[in-house]
Formats: C-alpha cells, structure tokens, sequence
C-alpha cells in the first residue's frame, strides 16, 4: 500500500514527459521529413508520416535559392560578438555586485531584476529611431549595440558568486591578490558550470534573433540566417515548403547540436546560480 502513490506519481511522471516530448517532437518531426518531401507530397491528403519519394534536393535548393552561406556567415558573427560582450559584461557587472561596496548596490539590482520582466519588443521603436539617427542602419553595430544588454546573466552570476565560500575569497585577498586576479584565477575557475550555462543560454537567443535583425538588415550583407528564411519563403514559400524546412533544419542544427554537447553543463550551472538570491 504504501508504494502506490510513489508508483503512481511516478506513472504520471512519465506521462508528463511523453506528452512533452510529443508537443516538441513531432513538429520537429515534420519540419525534417518535409525537408525530404518532393513538392507533390507535402501538399497530399492524408498527410505522410514518411516520404513516399525521398527528395534531398530540397537541401541543395535551400543553399541556391538564396546566398544561405552569407547568412550563416552573418549569423555567426553576431552571435558570436553577442555572446562575447554579454559574457564580459554578465561576468564584470555581477563581480561588481557582489564583490564591490557602493552605495545603491541593492537598488541597482533590483533594477536588473526589474528589466528581466520587460519584454524586449517595447524598446523596439525608440531603439529603431536613435540606430536610424546614427545611421547605423544595415550594419553589425546597428545590430548588435542594441542586443548588448545582460540582465539575465547578470543574475545567474551574481547568484553565483554570491554562492561561493567566502574563505575563499578571503584567502585570495590574503594572499593579496587584487580585483583581476580574484576574477580571473579563483573566481571563474570555480564558476564554469555557470559560465558554460549562461554563454549556451546567450547562444540559443542570439542566434535565434529575428524581429531587431529583419528590421536592421535591407540586405543580405548583414542579414542572418533567420532573416534569409523570411527571404527564402517570400520566394517561393508559398508554393514550395521543401527548401524552406530544409533550410530551418540547417538553421537549427548548430544549436541543437551545442545544446546536445553542453546540456550536462547547463543543468548543473543553472541550478548552481539558483542556489543562494
């Protein structure tokens, strides 16, 4: 008797995950088995589960149709700068939180708290109307500057190192070690779970950027991959969803496969920035 409900919690458990896993899979499911589908097909009724006639055109189509390597090329340098300043900036602001004493600490906090809950697209008119002003329209920096802001990991540090042992702390200062060296020998060392977490979770959002991006970007110079499957499926979307699923499948085949490689290190780091507020 007294394992039932155990037994039973574990049952609906495990129907949670399944039925999870089916509302992520099987889109995703369709979205590569369309990629394989000739033109004729996609559109049948009933629909197929697999191709009746396997169609990996689709894929060389995709890259043909639209410059699909400058787009990744594109994507790849604004993740990467992104990624690059959030991580300095996330790492350098929650140091300061933690370790540095000024006055409005707290309230500058709660600020970043506080900008975690404003979704992004308010900031989008007057963002679009000072980039414009700067005429930084169809550049990188137009792109980026904007998309530079951190709270979020801000908050996963700054938990972080508050988590730490303060004898840790205490034993580098002992052995004088200053600002930078407290960072970058004892700090970060220590902190790579959550270092790894943030820089995945600031990976996924940046390359899946798409409204600042399709607003910033008049060519395919600047563009990234998000941007050229609007222009793939303006094309011939309508008409033709083959090429268009085959090039999502390649868009979102990077950070699958980093997320696959990482998702050990982001469980831990996300857990161990949650541990003390």
């Amino acid at each position: 008797m007294p394992n039932r409900p155990s037994l039973g919690r574990k049952i609906v458990a495990y129907i949670a995950i399944l039925i999870i896993v089916a509302v992520i899979g099987v889109p995703l499911y369709f979205i590569i088995m369309t990629s394989l589908k000739a033109q004729a097909e996609i559109y049948s009724a009933p629909v197929t589960w697999l191709p009746n006639e396997w169609a990996p055109e689709n894929y060389a189509e995709a890259v043909t149709r639209v410059p699909l390597a400058t787009y990744l090329r594109n994507s790849v340098i604004i993740t990467l700068l992104l990624c690059a300043i959030k991580i300095v900036l996330g790492v350098a602001s929650a140091y300061a939180l933690v370790f540095l004493r000024f006055p409005g600490r707290q309230l500058l906090f709660v600020v970043i708290i506080a900008a975690l809950m404003v979704p992004s697209e308010i900031t989008v008119i007057s963002n679009y109307a000072l980039v414009n002003e700067l005429g930084w329209r169809n550049t990188f920096r137009g792109i980026v500057i904007p998309l530079a802001g951190v709270a979020l990991g801000t908050f996963l540090m700054r938990n972080h190192f508050a988590s730490l042992p303060k004898e840790l702390v205490e034993a580098a200062r002992v052995d004088d070690a200053g600002p930078i060296r407290l960072l970058t020998r004892v700090l970060l060392p220590v902190s790579a779970p959550t270092l790894v977490a943030f820089a995945v979770i600031t990976l996924v959002n940046e390359w899946n950027q798409y409204l600042w991006p399709f607003l910033m970007a008049d060519t395919a110079d600047v563009a990234p991959l998000q941007v050229g499957l609007t222009m793939l499926q303006n094309n011939d979307g309508v008409s033709n969803w083959g090429p268009v699923m085959a090039a999502t499948v390649l868009t979102a085949l990077p950070m699958i496969l980093i997320f696959l490689a990482l998702q050990r290190y982001l469980i831990k780091g996300l857990v161990s920035g949650a541990v003390k507020g």
